[in-house]
């Protein structure tokens, strides 16, 4: 029997579990240079972000923030262990946070900044493509930025 991922709030003892993750998806996904935008993020602005998990073992994880206004729902450090990509993991935990911001009366847009790597991904889940930037993470990772239309 399969045991079906389970979505959970973050907490500060998954952090390396969290840069674990992102140290498996480097340099496929993610530059080195990002890892200490990562562990920024985790201890400074965090404002929802969550964790998934397979038999207790945390396999993906990511969250959301808000513009200044709150409303902008921005999709942020979305990052699946290798073996569990292609999986719906990723869909899943995407589709969660989508259905949470739809929840929230004053997020107007949903968006995503990601790269050319895995926009693809996002296109699929019901994202256009409004801009992109070359080398904007680190050089070969470009900058798409992408808003939910349904």
């Amino acid at each position: 029997m399969k045991m079906q991922p389970t979505i959970r709030e973050y907490t500060a003892s998954d952090k390396p579990m969290v840069l674990h993750l992102l140290r498996l998806n480097t340099p496929e996904y993610f530059s080195p240079e990002e890892e200490p935008d990562l562990d920024h993020y985790l201890e400074h602005e965090i404002e929802q972000y969550f964790v998934v998990e397979v038999e207790g073992e945390v396999v993906g994880c990511g969250g959301y923030n808000f513009s200044e206004d709150l409303t902008v729902g921005k999709i942020s450090w979305d990052i699946i262990h290798p073996d569990y990509q292609g999986r719906g993991v990723g869909g899943q935990l995407l589709r969660f946070r989508i259905d949470r911001l739809k929840e929230l009366k004053h997020v107007q847009v949903i968006s995503v900044r990601t790269s050319q790597l895995v926009y693809k991904f996002y296109e699929r889940n019901g994202f256009t493509l409004l801009e992109v930037v070359k080398d904007y993470w680190a050089p070969g990772f470009d900058l798409y930025r992408m808003e939910l239309k349904e």
